[in-house]
């Protein structure tokens, strides 16, 4: 299999995350939100299948 330093780091840092949390998803899933809500960047919702409709 091929040796991927980035893929490795990436799978590195990720564990790190979820291992502070316990490995808890609601936890995770809420620090998440936290983030998104906090950041200044503009988030794009497509939960409407409607916005994606071609007219």
């Amino acid at each position: 299999m091929l040796h991927d330093e980035i893929v490795e780091e990436i799978h590195k840092i990720r564990e790190e995350y979820s291992r502070s949390f316990n490995h808890d998803l609601k936890a995770i899933f809420a620090d998440l939100q936290k983030q998104q809500s906090e950041s200044k960047r503009e988030v794009v919702n497509l939960s409407s299948k409607d916005s994606l409709r071609k007219t």
